[in-house]
């Protein structure tokens, strides 16, 4: 019996097992140590830290497009200090889908207690649609299955962002 590893036609023909098939995936969570931080910076209490954190370590990124919907998870430790941050999905000019299973794999694999949702909305306007408010709802309770606490969903806008928490959208 040929073994599958050492012949890439048993292999390509679907004959491996599931496991072995599908190709190893890599994820990129960017350190704190990567980003250009103030000392100041490095807690994120309020949604003006994180709205901070947004305009010099994501906005400043090469691979970052101002035109488009970008949903960033920022990890925390227990005493809210940023890990780094893991840039879920880019989207369109209007829309960009998440889903709860991409937005806590990075918060596991980086052992984050907690996570601050963010995203930007290219047209400048910070206020939240109805879409931004149940996708939050949705990534809260899964957070609550998960033990990894959703401290705010901020959403920056072109000079000011919006905090759901603060407007009351992270009521039990």
């Amino acid at each position: 019996m040929r073994d599958i590893m050492e012949d890439p036609e048993l292999f390509k023909a679907g004959n491996a097992p599931e496991r072995i098939r599908r190709p190893p995936r890599e994820y990129k969570v960017v350190a704190l140590r990567d980003c250009p931080v103030p000392e100041t910076l490095m807690s994120c209490v309020t949604p003006i830290d994180a709205s901070t954190y947004w305009r010099l370590c994501i906005a400043t990124t090469p691979q970052f497009e101002s035109e488009r919907e970008s949903f960033v998870t920022l990890l925390l430790t227990t005493r809210r200090r940023i890990k780094g941050h893991h840039v879920v999905a880019t989207g369109v000019m209007d829309t960009v889908n998440v889903h709860a299973r991409e937005v806590f794999r990075t918060a596991i694999v980086a052992a984050a207690h907690s996570v601050v949702l963010m995203h930007n909305h290219p047209g400048g306007d910070p206020s939240p649609s109805d879409a931004d408010i149940r996708i939050t709802r949705d990534l809260i309770r899964a957070g609550h299955l998960l033990r990894i606490e959703v401290l705010d969903h901020v959403i920056v806008g072109a000079a000011k962002h919006c905090s759901l928490r603060e407007l009351g959208y992270f009521a039990v």
